[in-house]
């Protein structure tokens, strides 16, 4: 009830607000919820290893000062083939090109660790960038700390950015260099671009990137770092919309601003993403009370993070035939929440993993999803969970 009051209630406007709505797009799994949650300081968005562990779109709020950030985490872009197998239903294709439309701003998150993926944005993704080339679009390499090559980054941002980042163009020096230990000669990239004029100290993944150049005998002189850099030059000319035939042949976007290293599951260097969305805010009328955390209703959380915690425990594509289906919510005397679900499945079989030997599956998935609830909430929470067969 107090978040529907919150939702429905008129935004508490300072003397003179600011705001900025940030889409954030990716691949599935690239790390868009768990850096939103990071964003936000609490867990509202659901993390699951699996891909398509966020269904559908839902917008977090920090409030700061005068200034409001709206996050609008989104699925992952995806085709329709995928779609059909995982059973997704069709607004997990149109949320995130509706969350475009709304947004001030994009982030593009890449999983620097997968290394079949890291070195090309998918075409979804690219097709996304060109439909709304006149918003803003910052370059996020996401899970930096998993990358042990550390210099590999360098090549990474030359071909996500098709060599050109805030309207300059990145100079590529290939070079190869003799070990000692192996007979193999091993490829060493330095990316080049205008000095920085921020005078900051250095953060812990600008110290990765001096490290990879170090490592690799590379030019000091390389700025993709992505903590500040001169004003846009592309606004004179403005990015354009590319065809069909054109984005075939693109591996990266041209057009980013900015580009941040981050390590969202820890935290690392995602203060300074979010100092830089502060000062992107323009001046605006807030959307929520400074009170509101995320625009879901506590039982869309209560149901994301319980399927977070089946997408975790059950193998394969199981997991995506399980439907939810609240039975009992209630609110004790004391202020504890008191939460019954029944999770239907198609199948015995599909019973029998999900109870697990004893029961030990469903009783460690109610155990987790129960203190992450109560981290949410910020309350007591009872939760219980009763599995059937569908039908």
């Amino acid at each position: 009830e107090e978040q529907k009051r919150l939702l429905k209630h008129q935004p508490d406007q300072p003397k003179n607000p600011k705001v900025l709505r940030i889409a954030i797009i990716g691949a599935p799994n690239a790390g868009k919820s768990t850096l939103s949650n990071q964003l936000l300081g609490r867990k509202v968005f659901p993390v699951s290893k699996k891909v398509h562990t966020t269904r559908c779109k839902a917008w977090g709020v920090i409030t700061h000062e005068d200034t409001q950030l709206i996050i609008l985490d989104t699925p992952g872009l995806t085709d329709h083939l995928k779609a059909k197998r995982h059973n997704l239903e069709k607004a997990m294709l149109t949320d995130p090109w509706d969350s475009m439309k709304h947004a001030d701003l994009v982030l593009v998150l890449v999983d620097v660790s997968d290394h079949w993926t890291r070195n090309a944005l998918r075409k979804e993704v690219l097709n996304c960038l060109s439909q709304f080339p006149h918003i803003p679009s910052v370059l996020v390499l996401n899970k930096v700390d998993i990358l042990k090559k550390k210099f590999l980054l360098l090549g990474i941002v030359h071909d996500l950015t098709e060599g050109i980042v805030n309207g300059k163009k990145l100079e590529v020096k290939s070079a190869f260099k003799n070990d000692s230990s192996s007979s193999s000669k091993s490829p060493h990239q330095s990316i080049q671009n205008s000095p920085l004029e921020s005078k900051a100290p250095k953060s812990p993944c600008q110290q990765e990137m001096d490290q990879a150049q170090e490592g690799s005998g590379l030019d000091n002189s390389s700025d993709v770092r992505g903590a500040k850099s001169s004003p846009v030059t592309e606004k004179t000319q403005g990015p354009k919309r590319y065809g069909p035939k054109e984005l075939k042949d693109m591996k990266g976007w041209p057009h980013f601003q900015e580009i941040f290293m981050l390590a969202a599951l820890h935290g690392e260097e995602v203060d300074t993403l979010k100092q830089y969305l502060l000062m992107q805010a323009k001046p605006g009328p807030w959307e929520f009370h400074s009170d509101v955390l995320t625009s879901q209703s506590p039982q869309e959380v209560c149901d994301n993070i319980i399927r977070e915690k089946v997408l975790e425990y059950l193998p394969l594509e199981v997991p995506y035939g399980v439907t939810q289906v609240t039975e009992i919510w209630e609110e004790g005397e004391c202020g504890e929440l008191l939460i019954v679900q029944n999770l239907l499945v198609p199948r015995k079989s599909h019973m029998r993993m999900l109870i697990g030997r004893g029961g030990k599956v469903i009783s460690k998935i109610a155990q987790e999803a129960g203190q992450d609830l109560m981290n949410a909430f910020l309350c007591d929470v009872h939760l219980k969970l009763r599995v059937e067969v569908k039908g």
